[in-house]
């Protein structure tokens, strides 16, 4: 996060911990406004990285998951990069403003992958460029999303992962309610000002929150080479093409999907006591070796915390997994639904 962004939100009473908004004054108020509210939200967690170049599509078709050549200019997509063994590295949104694409992921694996993407350009007319400093990126969400984005100025993609462009940016629709804008570091304080005298300014892990329950998994530091796709769900976001060419991992990925083979799925998780990303969880039917592990979580607007967990199946049906420890809190768990989206 630039220095300019983050006096920005200084004036306007973010407190800020190693880049980190953690919430504007009342955090509790913030996280319950999440449910009804509409609300404006820095991302301080992410990053950007912008792919350049009359190569770049046919570059990262070959790197990631998804369909990349196939991406209109007015679309967004779900997608992961992967090491050799099938593992993901790193989870994007992928989207494009004219001819560049842009790859938006956890910022703290941003200074990694930026560098081990480059080191796959070989002689590719690509370049690919770290653009956190240069640009800011917010989350807008809420019953009047829609209205406060034109009031703004700005435009209002039609349908969820669609995108529009303006003049200093793009906004993202990613569901019915929310969206994400990508703003130029020049023109974000006046964006900034316009969405939240409109929306309620709430911390980073309200939108956190929001990703657990729309069931949409970040890979992070703690949870990078962990999880196959599939165990995240990412055929059924869209994030996963079947029917393109080699890309690392991708042997691994398909025996997977058609052999079946999965045997750790995706899942809404509650407990009374913190969660983090790379917690593991533990089965009393085999306390000496973890059964699961948290991908993301947040505090819930109602009590406790919320996250999405990655569990080995079998042990589910028990319903006594515990956090951190053999004997540690219990873990409430519920499945998680998308509608299947084939690529």
């Amino acid at each position: 996060m630039s220095s300019i962004w983050q006096e920005i939100l200084g004036t306007s009473g973010a407190r800020i911990e190693k880049d980190w908004v953690t919430d504007f004054g009342d955090a509790a108020a913030e996280l319950a406004a999440a449910a009804a509210t509409t609300i404006v939200v820095p991302l301080s967690h992410l990053g950007v990285i912008q792919v350049s170049g009359p190569e770049a599509a046919t570059f990262l078709h070959n790197q990631l998951t998804s369909d990349v050549k196939h991406l209109n200019s007015d679309a967004a997509q779900h997608s992961a990069w992967c090491s050799a063994k099938g593992r993901m590295l790193a989870s994007f949104l992928l989207f494009r403003i004219g001819s560049d694409y842009l790859l938006q992921l956890s910022a703290d694996l941003l200074p990694a992958i930026h560098k081990r993407l480059q080191m796959f350009i070989l002689r590719s007319k690509v370049s690919i460029i770290d653009l956190s400093g240069a640009c800011a990126l917010i989350g807008l969400a809420g019953p009047q999303a829609e209205a406060v984005l034109q009031t703004a100025m700005l435009p209002v993609p039609a349908t969820p992962l669609s995108t529009a462009v303006f003049a200093a940016g793009a906004v993202v629709r990613l569901d019915e309610s929310r969206f994400e804008i990508l703003v130029d570091r020049d023109a974000a304080l006046a964006v900034w000002q316009e969405l939240s005298s409109q929306a309620r300014p709430v911390g980073t892990t309200v939108w956190q929150w929001l990703d657990i329950q729309a069931g949409v998994p970040l890979i992070s530091e703690r949870t990078k080479e962990e999880f196959v796709p599939q165990m995240a769900n990412f055929e059924q976001l869209g994030a996963i093409s079947f029917h393109k060419g080699c890309y690392p991992g991708q042997e691994i990925v398909a025996r997977t999907q058609y052999l079946g083979k999965v045997k750790r799925h995706l899942y809404h998780a509650h407990a009374a006591t913190p969660m983090a990303a790379g917690d593991a969880i533990y089965s009393p039917a085999n306390p000496q070796h973890p059964c699961g592990m948290i991908v993301n979580a947040a505090p819930a607007p109602l009590d406790g915390y919320d996250a999405l967990a990655i569990v080995q199946e079998n042990f589910v049906a028990a319903g006594d997994l515990e956090l951190s420890a053999a004997g540690g809190p219990h873990l409430d768990l519920q499945p998680v639904r998308h509608p299947v989206t084939t690529t």
